[in-house]
């Protein structure tokens, strides 16, 4: 005899069996996470980040000493990576030339994120003559060859790692500023925003307290892809010379350093470049997932 099932043809909201709605950064966390291409990206990223920050702290590397008697020296249990041509240890001066990379490129993209919303924010909120300005003034930059600009910047005031960092964050905030600027076209005509303005928010703090934080998913996606940009700028310009000079270290100009050897000692600029290349890759993939992850468009 068949026994009777009972199926459940409706869901109860208050039916205490039933297993709690996920919250939206939990759903966001399990998306990502969900995505093996991005999971495996954000690991390596954090590898690289933790040891570069943290690994010269814990062991005595110095970039800068050299050594004479094992100038190209090849890899050995005390120089991992082997020796340059003034004898120094390629494993220390890359893992301090990942700490100036990266910091690099996490301050330039700072810079550009804080202008582009600022900008972004404002001439989408406010619109007519200020938008007007604001988005030709963006499109002219983005108009032009930023890279040349940025060479002749930095020949004029300096390479020091500020100029870089600033020079790189000034000339980088035209695409956030102009999806800051989409974002908020359609959220400033919302209810709640009508209502903020009814209890007497004024328009600066209706802006940058209820519409701002509304654009910062796509925010952080053009910040996590934009950090791949200014990385590969600064890689670009130190491998020219005009980045981080040495003997500070830096991938780019561990590049430039191993122009002479890369025949003979190929290594030299293979390690940084393999690293600028992983780098650039896992934050390009990360910023995928981010997206896919945050657009609301695709749950």
């Amino acid at each position: 005899m068949m026994e009777n099932v009972a199926v459940r043809t409706s869901i109860d909201p208050f039916d205490d069996d039933m297993p709690p709605a996920p919250t939206g950064l939990s759903r966001i966390s399990r998306k990502l996470l969900g995505n093996k291409v991005a999971s495996i990206s954000m690991v390596v990223l954090l590898l690289i980040i933790l040891t570069s920050v943290f690994l010269p702290k814990i062991i005595h590397l110095d970039p800068e000493e050299m050594d004479f008697t094992t100038i190209l020296s090849a890899p050995s249990p005390g120089h991992p990576f082997g020796t340059d041509e003034g004898g120094r240890d390629v494993f220390a001066r890359l893992v301090h030339g990942g700490r100036i990379t990266l910091m690099v490129g996490f301050i330039s993209v700072l810079v550009a994120v804080v202008l582009g919303v600022m900008l972004g924010g404002v001439s989408g909120y406010i619109g007519g003559t200020v938008d007007h300005v604001i988005m030709r003034f963006t499109d002219a930059l983005m108009s032009l060859p930023l890279f040349f600009i940025l060479l002749i910047i930095l020949s004029v005031f300096g390479t020091t790692v500020f100029n870089i960092t600033m020079t790189i964050g000034a000339t980088s905030w035209m695409v956030i500023a102009r999806v800051v600027r989409g974002e908020v076209f359609k959220v400033r005509e919302l209810l709640y925003v009508e209502s903020a303005r009814a209890v007497g928010s004024s328009e600066m703090g209706v802006l940058f307290r209820h519409i701002i934080p509304q654009t910062m998913p796509s925010v952080i996606v053009g910040a996590t892809l934009g950090l791949a940009h200014a990385i590969l700028l600064e890689s670009a310009l130190s491998y020219l010379g005009l980045g981080v000079q040495p003997p500070t270290p830096s991938w780019g100009n561990m590049l430039y350093s191993a122009q002479a050897q890369l025949w003979s000692f190929p290594r030299l600029a293979i390690i940084p470049g393999v690293m600028i290349f992983l780098v650039s890759l896992g934050f390009n993939f990360l910023g995928e997932g981010l997206r896919d992850a945050l657009d609301p468009t695709l749950r």
